[in-house]
């Protein structure tokens, strides 16, 4: 990569830190939001879906118009909107004004992911893609690593308040140098502007696109169908404490930077469908360890969430690369933004769904956490099978 490149995809990933620490420390608020609120699983799920089914509106809509505009004007809008969403956050005085919080964010958040890959979809060629998206997804490490246990640092020294508010200053320095030294974005824009049903059409009558967003969905959903309670079941049923939880972050975090970067480059190398197939299958036995975990010594604890962490790194990468390539440059915007939209679905059903199957027993334990991951294992393998069969051997995305 020259030097360009590399500082846009720097911005990018320094972006992409502050919208995923956003969406992620909510999931391990949980343990402090429903005692602070008197909220169930139920409502808590509420707090972590809003956000993502919102998201999916947003991003559902922008599909229609967003192939017209420059990304980077697109871009601005949506992270500003996120940011003022996210300050709300950090004031919200009630369940109920944290909720709309969330929603607002969620309402421009749904325009962000969509319009980073988009960028490097159209800047990075095909065949250096692996490694780019590595990089632009080692955000979500570096937020795990630094953001989470940080923030929950600031939730035990603070109050559950801080963290959003640490997002959102952060999010108006990133938004300074994105303005700065991101290029606008335009040579996608044809003379003649598609209409909604044109673009909407583009997508339904192409069995190859209508898969690869089932695809990306049940991605989502699977692994999130684990994530939202992670933080109370280690506390509530295996004892540990509000100390100790910020460290599966540490690790995990630390584990996906690598991963992300390594994994992706040989995703290039070897095979990106090679590199998804192996990445997930291997997650399973992580996914039932962790969903049936007893209460053992912290440092398997820690070692378990770290292989994890890698598997599930690996599998997002390599797919993120193959749904890059569904579609050419001039449909990718639209794309892009019924992708994000059908993760953001995939990520809110898994919330809704783990806040109905889990519930408080009689001694404050959360019952059924075990069935989410057998339901996590089906959908994955799900995805497995599609995955096969859109880039498989057979298939003209054959990666």
């Amino acid at each position: 990569m020259n030097k360009n490149e590399r500082r846009i995809i720097f911005l990018l990933a320094a972006l992409n830190f502050t919208h995923i620490l956003d969406f992620m420390i909510m999931m391990p608020l949980g343990n402090y939001l429903m005692p602070f609120f008197q909220i169930s699983p139920k409502q808590f799920s509420f707090l972590v879906g809003s956000y993502t089914i919102t998201a999916a509106i947003s991003g559902f809509a922008a599909a229609f118009f967003v192939n017209q505009y420059d990304r980077k004007r697109v871009l601005v809008i949506g992270y500003v909107g996120f940011l003022i969403g996210t300050f709300a956050c950090g004031i919200a005085p009630s369940y109920e004004l944290l909720l709309a919080a969330r929603i607002l964010a969620g309402l421009f958040g749904g325009l962000i992911g969509a319009q980073v890959l988009s960028i490097i979809a159209d800047l990075i060629p095909y065949e250096r893609r692996g490694a780019a998206m590595g990089s632009i997804m080692s955000a979500f490490a570096v937020a795990s690593t630094l953001g989470v246990p940080f923030s929950l640092y600031l939730a035990n020294l603070i109050s559950w308040h801080a963290p959003f508010i640490l997002v959102g200053v952060l999010g108006v320095v990133v938004m300074f140098f994105v303005i700065r030294f991101i290029p606008s974005m335009t040579a996608h824009i044809q003379k003649r502007e598609a209409s909604k049903a044109e673009v909407l059409f583009s997508v339904v009558k192409s069995s190859q696109q209508r898969l690869a967003l089932l695809f990306s969905a049940l991605m989502m959903m699977g692994h999130f169908m684990i994530i939202p309670f992670i933080n109370p079941f280690m506390e509530f049923n295996n004892g540990y404490s509000k100390s100790q939880t910020p460290m599966i972050y540490l690790v995990g975090g630390i584990a996906s930077f690598f991963a992300s970067n390594i994994l992706g480059k040989m995703s290039d190398k070897y095979g990106k469908l090679l590199m998804f197939s192996a990445c997930l299958l291997s997650s399973f036995v992580f996914i039932w360890l962790i969903t049936h975990l007893p209460h053992i010594h912290y440092s398997w604890v820690l070692l378990i969430f770290g292989i994890w962490f890698v598997f599930a790194t690996g599998r997002a990468v390599a797919a993120q690369a193959m749904i890059s390539n569904v579609v050419p440059p001039v449909q990718r915007g639209s794309f892009m933004s019924f992708n994000s939209s059908m993760q953001q679905l995939g990520t809110a059903a898994a919330s809704f769904i783990s806040g109905l199957i889990v519930v408080n027993g009689a001694d404050g334990k959360l019952v059924h956490y075990n069935w989410l991951g057998y339901i996590s294992i089906f959908i994955l393998l799900c995805c497995f099978l599609i995955g096969q069969y859109l880039f498989g051997k057979n298939s003209k995305f054959n990666v």
